[in-house]
């Protein structure tokens, strides 16, 4: 089975390959990962094995790392997007699912933090599903 995925930042300017198999994949709502993504949760791939190649635009990626904590997120300095990094001294391959241009082929193993949940998602289902931008 071939476990190799392509990635890439809005703009184009960064882009990646991931050769390896994502171990877990977790939705996470904590109030940390609200804030990076301003939406209700984070989408995040992890691996223990895989390896990342960066393509292009290495350069053009930060790392902001939130002060006595673990919490960490890196982007494109051009756009904005967020962007694989390595954690635990090299140990763990972070992928935010977005930045995949891939299929994915798996789905969430879990919603983590979800007791810290943003109040409004839980009604989510309920709202009208728009096939494109609403007009």
């Amino acid at each position: 089975m071939d476990h190799s995925a392509s990635g890439s930042c809005l703009c184009g300017t960064v882009r990646f390959r991931i050769d390896g198999p994502f171990e877990s994949f977790f939705l996470c709502h904590c109030a940390r990962c609200r804030k990076d993504t301003g939406s209700a949760h984070s989408a995040n791939l992890f691996s223990g094995s895989a390896g990342i190649t960066w393509l292009s635009g290495q350069e053009s990626i930060r790392t902001f790392r939130l002060p006595e904590t673990r919490h960490a997120k890196s982007f494109c300095t051009h756009c904005g997007s967020a962007l694989p990094m390595l954690q635990m001294d090299g140990a763990l391959l972070v992928v935010p699912a977005g930045s995949l241009d891939s299929r994915l082929g798996m789905r969430p193993d879990a919603r983590i933090c979800h007791d810290d949940r943003a109040d409004w998602i839980d009604e989510i289902e309920a709202s009208e599903k728009i096939g494109g931008l609403p007009g």
